[in-house]
């Protein structure tokens, strides 16, 4: 089986620590592709990931624009 290979490329965020974990926004390389903005939790030493999502340019934007019109109420 190949190996794993990502690249931080920037940090954009630390969204929330508890424990041992971060949750992170970061512009990751997977492999050979292109970057993506990664939003997951990660240990502190940075070499063990959880779930998360990445998205392309195009869905980041969408994102963005989504977010600038939601009502953050919502949420409590």
């Amino acid at each position: 089986m190949p190996e794993f290979k990502y690249e931080i490329n920037e940090k954009v965020a630390l969204l929330s620590e508890n424990g041992d974990y971060t949750c992170e926004a970061n512009v990751i390389t997977y492999g050979t592709g292109r970057p993506k903005l990664d939003i997951r939790k990660w240990n502190r030493a940075e070499d063990k990931m959880q779930k998360g999502i990445t998205l392309n340019r195009a869905e980041a934007e969408a994102l963005f624009d989504a977010l600038k019109e939601f009502d953050f109420n919502l949420l409590g």
